[in-house]
């Protein structure tokens, strides 16, 4: 499979509270913190809810999709592998049936699309198997 990112870019930082994400991701399923105290979704992980400061949290696989919240197309690169390969377009997505959090990342379209708040997108599972240790990226895409 292609991907969207050039490689030599580093692998994400993978923190062990996050463990459960990349877990995920590897699967193709988005999964999000949920505090098993007051039910409240959150991103990103933390290890206390940030509604009623429980430490009683939780991971539950969402619908990978959501709506543009915000965006930002950056043109210069902000890593040395990315020279040559933008601008590109980040998004801030909404969930709505995930309590409304929001997620950033990529956005896989042309260099110059057009971008509207509020455009469905749903999630592509990127998967990066070469990189040291492998993961896999959460990119949108627009739908419908």
């Amino acid at each position: 499979m292609s991907t969207a990112l050039p490689p030599g870019l580093p692998a994400p930082a993978q923190e062990p509270v996050a463990k459960p994400y990349w877990e995920g991701t590897r699967l193709g399923k988005l999964v999000i913190q949920r505090c098993k105290g007051c039910g409240a979704y959150q991103w990103g992980p933390e290890w206390i809810c940030h509604r009623c400061h429980s430490f009683e949290l939780g991971w539950e696989e969402v619908a990978p999709r959501g709506r543009i919240w915000s965006w930002q197309r950056p043109h210069h690169p902000v890593h040395p592998a990315l020279n040559g390969h933008g601008p590109y377009t980040i998004v801030l997505v909404e969930l709505p049936e995930a309590g409304n959090v929001r997620m950033v990342g990529n956005l896989l379209c042309a260099p110059d699309a057009k971008v509207e708040i509020g455009a469905k997108v749903e999630a592509v599972f990127e998967p990066h198997d070469d990189a040291d240790p492998p993961y896999t990226l959460v990119q949108w895409r627009v739908t419908g």
